[in-house]
């Protein structure tokens, strides 16, 4: 394994008083570095593997002085990224890691800000990066959520970019821009709207379909039986932000319905105490559900 060198500062001062030499900072830097090597360890005999990355994130961790995996947290953590890692923080959230592990479909439904699309992403990349997919393609329905896309400016793919914005936006969080790039350029990762998963066949996959509550029942089905061997699907969704016409149900409801009963697929339910986003983005829901439960009664 060829470890590129990382310049980290662990600087010591020196004082003398009479004939004894005092080296402040000595101590700090061996509990560090012995701090380093148990994680890498810890980390070696948990996954039978230690990447680069892993070792970088572990030295970035201990000279910023943030807290160090421990043994109970690191059965928590779903990807390293080069200066943080991403864990599973909530009880929903922890559950939610466990259904994906154990399912090779996983059903996440909850309010914005619970992690539903950030952790999904985070888990499809920690198996690519473990080989154990080929590549990740993410969906997402192109429903007009208040606006119109035939007023769009641009060409198809330029009206169609806002709609998987949000996807490109966890990604970018998670990987150095060169390497995402390089996934983007070689179909490693793909991002698509989902009216582009028919007729498709994905081997060696894993799947997210993102905003899943703005499919209709068709488009469920038809996402749900792309999957080929070897590949693995998160669904993720609000059931309070449908935006499709009233006529028309909702693909997620009726999944949740009709496949609650079927083995290897799982389903786990977010609600707003799961809200990982600003401090505010939960008195906003809190607000806005006393609003309507106060009008629904009037």
């Amino acid at each position: 394994m060829n470890i590129k060198p990382i310049e980290k500062s662990f600087s010591a001062s020196f004082s003398v008083r009479g004939d004894i030499l005092y080296i402040k900072g000595v101590d700090e830097e061996v509990n560090a570095i012995e701090k380093i090597f148990k994680e890498m360890i810890y980390i070696l005999n948990t996954t039978n593997k230690l990447n680069p990355s892993d070792v970088e994130t572990i030295i970035n961790l201990t000279a910023q002085g943030k807290e160090i995996i421990n043994g109970k947290s690191y059965n928590n953590i779903i990807l390293y990224t080069k200066k943080d890692s991403i864990k599973a923080k909530t009880p929903n959230q922890i559950e939610y890691l466990k259904i994906m592990k154990e399912n090779d479909i996983c059903f996440a439904v909850g309010p914005a800000g619970t992690g539903k699309t950030f952790l999904a992403v985070a888990f499809a990349l920690s198996a690519l990066k473990k080989g154990i997919v080929e590549r990740i393609v993410l969906a997402r329905p192109a429903v007009e959520a208040g606006e119109s896309l035939g007023f769009l400016p641009g060409d198809f793919k330029e009206k169609i970019d806002p709609y998987l914005r949000p996807l490109l936006d966890a990604l970018q969080d998670m990987l150095p821009g060169e390497q995402l790039r390089s996934y983007l350029e070689k179909g490693v990762i793909e991002i698509v709207p989902l009216a582009y998963m028919r007729g498709r066949t994905l081997n060696h996959s894993y799947v997210i379909l993102d905003e899943a509550q703005n499919s209709t029942a068709l488009q469920m089905k038809m996402f749900l039986t792309r999957l080929g061997p070897n590949s693995k699907a998160i669904i993720t969704g609000d059931i309070t932000q449908i935006d499709l016409p009233s006529h028309v149900v909702s693909g997620l409801i009726e999944a949740k319905a009709i496949l609650k009963n079927v083995d290897g697929v799982g389903f786990v339910n977010f609600n707003k105490g799961d809200v990982v986003r600003h401090k505010l983005v939960k008195d906003i829901i809190n607000a806005y559900e006393k609003y309507t439960n106060g009008n629904s009664k009037n």
